[in-house]
């Protein structure tokens, strides 16, 4: 038989050492401190750029003469070099800094917030400042447009809006048409639907997507009527990439019938047409109509943070992650609804309505429409078109041969393709080196001069640029391709 012995000691535990907590010291590597980076020259800049960055885009800047400028302080409607040189800010970050540079308001909230300790990141419980932000959206959207989903850029927003308006649409509408010429982000998803062979390049498309041409309503119907798969249409409202491109209010109306016809879901990409720019919060209210999903970015984070949106009907939200077992199918990433970006994205929205900045880019808008008009008409044979709605304008050049002597036209006609977009980019250059302004491109159409300056923008500001675009063009294009040419052997 056996016997069992009880333990004397009950209580006694095994001892274990703790052990050090710092038992060894990592060596720190060759790291560049806050300070050191803040006083780097042009030189090492450039060098860390090519070593760590994306040494091709070096050639494009240097063309453009961005590489020998330093930034080191921006402020309202002007960035202000390494030797204090002002920069007159047209293009805007793409339309990201309807507030200028940092805006007083956004950086005493912002202040306020890091001195408070507040939470950023609270993935485990619900946010107040998450909520609200939804909730002020909400309010500034028409309709029934109260769903919002947030993250940190553009394609982000994009990327929930096309994912939460297919699975609205339901597995037997699983196609989905977009126009061409369109951008609506560089991620891989929405890479499928965005119009540009350089961003695709070689990459492997989703192959649920159609493509008509833009503002063509005919091709809708055509579209809707013969595939029957059809589910969502993805159209920004005003093309940024594709030149300044708006289609007629009757495009609108008709669209919106044909989506309620045929049962298709139309998401607007206002990333960067929206959030005031256009002269309306967002520019399809121009034409009276709702969609069914939109999203913003761009200057949703007051120029000070990196925050996106998507924001739904609450039915097609509702059909797509409206249950628990759906809910988390596409939740909040980890930096979607970071507190200071939240609260910073709340308090532009309250600074853009109480400074009556969106009634400012409409009336800005149509004066610098008017003042560029004026400039087509003084030089018609370079200006090919102006174009836009409210701070968001295209300043077309015709093709290069079309703005020479008449006898060179024939010559040079053939280069014209090759040569697309040279005067644009020596136009930007020469007014950067020469004016200090600063102005963007586009990416499917290379004539296409951007301009997107801050909703801050004021008439003294139009002045400045129309003036110095003015003193450029009367200089001929002999003259202003020679000048070109000079500042790239400097």
């Amino acid at each position: 038989m056996t016997v069992m012995t009880k333990p004397d000691d009950t209580t006694a535990r095994a001892a274990v050492s703790a052990p050090a907590l710092s038992p060894a010291i990592t060596a720190k590597p060759d790291l560049i401190s806050v300070e050191q980076a803040k006083a780097m020259d042009v030189a090492r800049m450039t060098d860390l750029f090519k070593a760590h960055l994306n040494p091709g885009q070096l050639h494009f800047m240097k063309l453009l003469g961005f590489n020998k400028i330093k930034i080191e302080r921006a402020e309202g409607m002007f960035y202000i070099d390494q030797n204090g040189r002002k920069i007159l800010d047209f293009f805007g970050g793409f339309g990201s800094l309807a507030f200028g540079h940092n805006h007083p308001r956004l950086l005493d909230a912002r202040k306020k917030f890091q001195e408070e300790k507040r939470q950023e990141i609270a993935i485990a419980f619900m946010s107040q400042y998450a909520a609200a932000l939804a909730h002020n959206l909400a309010k500034c959207s028409p309709g029934d447009l109260d769903m919002v989903f947030l993250g940190s850029s553009g394609s982000e927003a994009m990327e929930a809006a096309v994912k939460l308006a297919e699975r609205a649409a339901g597995s037997k509408r699983p196609k989905i048409v977009y126009a061409e010429n369109s951008f609506h982000g560089k991620t891989k998803g929405v890479l499928a639907i965005t119009d540009g062979s350089l961003y695709r390049a070689d990459f492997r498309m989703a192959d649920n997507v159609l493509r008509i041409p833009f503002a063509d309503i005919e091709a809708v119907e055509r579209t809707f009527r013969s595939d029957p798969e059809v589910g969502v249409i993805v159209l920004e409202t005003i093309q940024g990439g594709g030149g300044i491109i708006q289609a007629p209010a009757e495009y609108w109306h008709k669209l919106r019938a044909l989506c309620d016809q045929y049962g298709v879901l139309w998401v607007a990409d206002e990333v960067q047409c929206g959030y005031g720019r256009s002269g309306r919060f967002y520019a399809f209210e121009h034409y009276g109509v709702v969609p069914d999903v939109t999203a913003l970015a761009k200057s949703l984070g007051g120029g000070k943070a990196a925050v996106g949106a998507m924001i739904a009907r609450r039915e097609v939200y509702m059909k797509a992650y409206g249950t628990p077992k759906t809910a988390m199918i596409h939740a909040m990433a980890t930096f979607g609804g970071m507190g200071e970006a939240c609260i910073t994205s709340i308090e532009a929205l309250n600074v853009l309505y109480e400074e009556g900045l969106i009634d400012n880019a409409a009336a800005a808008g149509d004066y610098l429409l008017q003042r560029l008009q004026a400039l087509k008409e003084k030089y018609p044979n370079i200006i090919k078109d102006v174009r836009g709605k409210g701070l968001m304008v295209g300043l077309e050049f015709h093709d290069f041969s079309q703005t020479l002597p008449m006898v060179l036209r024939p010559v040079v006609s053939v280069l014209d393709d090759k040569l697309k977009g040279s005067l644009s980019g020596f136009v930007g250059a020469l007014l950067l080196r020469d004016y200090d302004v600063l102005v963007a491109f586009t990416e499917y159409n290379r004539n296409v001069i951007r301009l997107e300056p801050p909703l801050i923008c004021q008439s003294e500001h139009i002045d400045r640029f129309v003036e110095a675009l003015d003193s450029l063009l009367t200089r001929g294009i002999v003259s202003i391709v020679k000048d070109f040419v000079k500042s790239q052997v400097r």
